[in-house]
C-alpha cells in the first residue's frame, strides 16, 4: 500500500534530521505524536510551528477547515505529547491559550507565518493556539533503577504543586471578578497530565516492577502489597479529579481544592514511603535494563 502524503513526510523528516523538501522545504516543521482520545494509539502528524514570547506554539489550523482537526481533540483529552524538532525529541503538555493570550499570541503567529491569516478567514471557527510546554527541569542522569524512580517522583510532585498553585491563582482571580470560576484549559490541562503520569506510573509498578521484585526479594511481599493498595487508593482519588475536569466551563471551586488537597497528602505520603523502602534495593539495578546475553 503507497504511503500517505503525511507519512513521507514523516518518514522524509526522521531520515534527514528534521529537513523536509517539497512544498515545505525550507520551513519550520515538526512533528506532534499524540495519543489518540478513543483509541489509545500513538498518531503523529507534521505541523508548521512559530516561536513566539520564548513559546512553542502550533495552530490548529487544519488549512481553515470548518472543524478543529483529530490532532487537537486528542490532546484536549490527554495532554501528554511527544515532540520531534530536528533531532531532538521531548514529551510536552499541550496547552491552548485562552481569552486575550490567545488573541496576541495568534497575531504573533500570523505575523511569523502570514498564511495562518489565510486560513482564518476561511472559516469561522477561532483557530486554537496550543503551546507546547517541554520540561524545564535540568535532565538528571540516569544509572539505576533507582534514579528512574526519582524522576518520575519529582515530575509527579512538580505537576502536583503546580496544579496546586494554578487552581489557587484561577480561582481567587475569578472571585476577584465577581465571575464562577470556571476551569480553565491551562488548570485543566496540567491537571490532566498529572493524572495521566500517575496513572502510567503505577500500571507500569503494578504490572512489571513490583512481580520482579516480589520474585527477587521475597522479604520485600508486605512492603508492595502495601504499596499496591496505596495505588488503589491514589487511584481513586485521581478518578475523582478526572470526572470534576470533564466540564471546562463550571467547577466548585472548594471540592476541587479539597480533593487536590487530598492528593497531595495522600501521594506524598506513598512517594516517601516508597523511597524509603525501595531505593536501596532499585540503587543495584541498571536502567535502562541490561540486555540478556545471547544464547
Amino acid at each position: 500500500m503507497p504511503m500517505s502524503f503525511n507519512e513521507a513526510i514523516i518518514e522524509e523528516f526522521r531520515a534527514n534530521g528534521g529537513r523536509v523538501g517539497g512544498p515545505f522545504e525550507g520551513g519550520d516543521l515538526l512533528l506532534l505524536t499524540t495519543t489518540g482520545a478513543r483509541s489509545g494509539r500513538p498518531h503523529t502528524v507534521p505541523l508548521g510551528y512559530v516561536r513566539a514570547d520564548g513559546l512553542l506554539l502550533v495552530v490548529a489550523s487544519a488549512a481553515g477547515a470548518p472543524e478543529h482537526p483529530h490532532w487537537y481533540r486528542n490532546l484536549l483529552a490527554r495532554p501528554v505529547v511527544r515532540v520531534e524538532l530536528g533531532t531532538e525529541v521531548f514529551d510536552a503538555i499541550a496547552v491552548p491559550a485562552e481569552g486575550a493570550r490567545r488573541d496576541r499570541l495568534f497575531e504573533a503567529v500570523v505575523r511569523a507565518a502570514p498564511g495562518y491569516g489565510d486560513y482564518r478567514a476561511h472559516t469561522a471557527r477561532v483557530l486554537p493556539v496550543v503551546v507546547l510546554e517541554g520540561s524545564t527541569a535540568p535532565p538528571r542522569e540516569v544509572r539505576s533503577l533507582a534514579d528512574k524512580l526519582l524522576e518520575v517522583h519529582t515530575w509527579l510532585r512538580e505537576q502536583l504543586r503546580y496544579v496546586r498553585e494554578e487552581a489557587d491563582a484561577h480561582f481567587e482571580a475569578g472571585w476577584a471578578d465577581g465571575r464562577p470560576p470556571g476551569l480553565g484549559l491551562q488548570l485543566r490541562q496540567h491537571c490532566l497530565a498529572f493524572c495521566e503520569g500517575l496513572a502510567h506510573h503505577h500500571t507500569g509498578e503494578d504490572g512489571a516492577v513490583f512481580p520482579a521484585l516480589a520474585r527477587s526479594h521475597p522479604q520485600l511481599r508486605g512492603t508492595l502489597e502495601r504499596l499496591g493498595e496505596e495505588h488503589r487508593a491514589v487511584a481513586r482519588i485521581k478518578d475523582g479529579l478526572v470526572a470534576l475536569l470533564t466540564g471546562i466551563g463550571a467547577a466548585d471551586p472548594d471540592r476541587f481544592r479539597s480533593e487536590l488537597a487530598r492528593m497531595s497528602a495522600e501521594l506524598e505520603a506513598h512517594l516517601a514511603y516508597e523511597e524509603e523502602s525501595l531505593l536501596p534495593v532499585l540503587a543495584g539495578i541498571p536502567f535502562p535494563p541490561n540486555p540478556r546475553p545471547r544464547a
